[in-house]
């Protein structure tokens, strides 16, 4: 059994879904970076059976846990994942545009410069008035609001000292500056969706 079981994802699918519902066009093609398990987007494409979902990441055991989750899933909207770095310069040139991209919880674990590749990234693969949704923990102000993740995002920086949460104001800063409209959510467990428009 190649499946991968996330708590997390179990938790914060109905919450995400619940803003992709809002944001998302009635049809069209989206990108899911770092699909990690596979569980997020299985809800996903069985919520949304008009739009296209890509799954994507870079790690082989998630791929083959993604291609398992989506044995459950009967539409015909569900596409096989692909092999993706998202963490590398210039990856969205090798696509077509999407009308929707979906980033959940990869920021915090990734380096400022591997972040600004990806958010890069998210906004070359746009289409015109497409749409992004970035979703995790987030620093504000510089700093943690919950002991939690304190812990958490101390933990992350022992073990990778260029890793660790963002600070909220600068990634919408950041994304601003990539030509996007951003507007902020704050979501359960003390995450916050970023949603930047092309």
């Amino acid at each position: 059994m190649t499946r991968l079981v996330s708590p997390s994802a179990a938790r914060n699918a109905g919450p995400i879904l619940a803003i992709l519902e809002r944001i998302a066009p009635p049809s069209g093609r989206a990108l899911e970076i770092a699909s990690g398990t596979g569980e997020h987007v299985l809800h996903f494409a069985h919520a949304m059976p008009e739009i296209d979902w890509q799954p994507s990441d870079v790690d082989p055991e998630r791929l083959a846990s993604i291609e398992d989750w989506a044995r459950d899933h009967y539409g015909n909207n569900l596409l096989s994942p692909i092999a993706l770095d998202a963490t590398e310069p210039g990856w969205a040139m090798a696509h077509d545009p999407f009308d929707l991209v979906v980033l959940i919880n990869l920021l915090h674990l990734i380096s400022d410069t591997a972040a600004e590749a990806v958010l890069d990234g998210i906004a070359e693969a746009l289409e015109d008035n497409g749409t992004a949704l970035i979703y995790g923990p987030f620093l504000r102000n510089g700093q943690t609001t919950s002991d939690g993740d304190a812990t958490f995002h101390a933990k992350i920086q022992a073990d990778d000292a260029e890793a660790g949460y963002k600070d909220i104001e600068i990634i919408t800063a950041y994304l601003q500056e990539l030509d996007l409209a951003v507007t902020c959510q704050k979501m359960p467990a003390n995450n916050i969706a970023l949603i930047a428009q092309k």
